[in-house]
């Protein structure tokens, strides 16, 4: 079991998905590479230690596609000749999750607010099929700003969907400037813990808090994962404009020092 090896092993995973995040991101020329960063160890602990075959995942994040893809990578389940076609033209490797071509991608997501809806309609449809498996969905926390997070929120609890736990990677950025700026809600941990929801909160960088914080899924969870925004290339870290800015050669060049 990955979970068992991942203290010893992490850090060289964490690493090498990080490394050719980068130069994936620089080669097609593509934004986004900030909060790629920020929602990368959340994806690799979920799909390397504890998503199951019965298990689905719902990428509500859709702008974080490339760390998905890069996961899946180092997994085996995409080759290293296909991280070249991302962002290009007839790629399954799109900006954003593909409506067809990967079995590990549910639904097209990038217009944010969607992906929890999605997650809890599959949730009730395992429930009332009493099928196996649990879904699981990753949110960005500026989508909490869309009315439809909390729609699903209040269906998924109303609904008692005991198989559904969703991660929000917490960077504190958004589009626009700061999620306090722009929108401020407060502690999302202690509004979701009003609705009644189960909920924790854990360092989105360390591999112990987040899988602990998995465990013991019996209920309907919410997890509220404190990221950075760039983690690990210092010009990136933290900087609402790497939300979108592409990567010059020498930004490239001293992120991979700097990841590697």
């Amino acid at each position: 079991m990955f979970e068992h090896e991942i203290f010893g092993q992490y850090e060289e995973l964490q690493k090498k998905a990080r490394t050719r995040l980068i130069k994936m991101h620089y080669e097609s020329n593509a934004g986004h590479a900030g909060g790629n960063l920020s929602a990368l160890d959340i994806l690799l602990c979920l799909h390397h230690a504890v998503i199951k075959k019965d298990d689905l995942f719902v990428l509500s994040k859709g702008h974080a596609a490339g760390a998905l893809y890069i996961t899946l990578w180092t997994m085996g389940k995409i080759p290293e000749t296909e991280l070249n076609t991302f962002h290009k033209d007839g790629t399954r490797l799109s900006g954003h999750p593909p409506v067809h071509g990967l079995q590990e991608v549910q639904f097209a997501t990038g217009s944010l607010g969607h992906g929890l809806s999605l997650a809890a309609g599959l949730a009730l449809a395992k429930k009332l099929k009493r099928e196996k498996g649990r879904i699981y969905c990753l949110t960005s926390d500026g989508e909490w700003n869309e009315g439809s997070c909390w729609e699903a929120l209040i269906f998924a609890q109303h609904h008692k969907l005991d198989n559904l736990t969703f991660v929000v990677d917490s960077n504190g950025l958004q589009g626009f400037g700061t999620t306090k700026e722009v929108a401020d809600l407060g502690s999302l941990a202690e509004k979701f813990k009003i609705f009644g929801v189960e909920t924790l909160e854990v360092n989105g960088h360390d591999p112990s808090s987040i899988l602990s914080a998995l465990k013991n899924n019996t209920t309907f969870k919410a997890i509220v994962a404190k990221t950075m925004k760039g983690k690990g290339a210092s010009f990136m870290e933290n900087k609402m404009e790497w939300h979108y800015l592409p990567m010059t050669k020498d930004q490239f060049l001293q992120a991979t020092e700097e990841l590697a």
